[in-house]
């Protein structure tokens, strides 16, 4: 069974250095971040890259800031109808440390999206239609 590992978390709280050292070597990456600046419809793109890569069997691993259960429920529903198992990894937020983090990042995240990452915050709940949910501190 496929498994697909959603981060959740604000901006610079982690996720992406969680990835490269726990999940590099075993799940292919998708993020709306690495895709080019200029993409249309990312959402759509994220989700034909998911079922592309859970047909082909891989575990993946979605890393997005997805701070509310309407932004994870798609990634969710493609995980279920592929029959993958889903595990979250949530950051529990502390806005004044991503802050400070990303503004040592070559390439800072608008403070504007910081703040409307944390206003849509909604904690990551297991009726969303995850198997586990690992909380971790920033």
């Amino acid at each position: 069974m496929p498994e697909v590992v959603l981060l959740i978390g604000l901006q610079a709280c982690g996720k992406t250095t969680f990835y490269t050292a726990e999940l590099a070597a075993t799940h292919a990456l998708v993020s709306k971040d690495a895709m080019p600046r200029s993409a249309r419809r990312k959402e759509d793109r994220q989700q034909r890259e998911l079922t592309a890569l859970l047909a082909a069997g891989r575990d993946v691993c979605i890393d997005n800031t997805q701070p509310s259960a309407a932004e994870r429920a798609g990634v969710i529903a493609v995980a279920r109808t592929a029959g993958a198992r889903v595990v979250g990894h949530w950051w529990r937020p502390d806005l004044p440390l991503s802050v400070a983090r990303n503004a040592g990042r070559a390439e800072p995240v608008p403070l504007v999206g910081l703040y409307a990452a944390s206003a849509r915050w909604e904690e990551p709940r297991l009726d969303e239609g995850f198997d586990e949910l690992v909380v971790h501190t920033s």
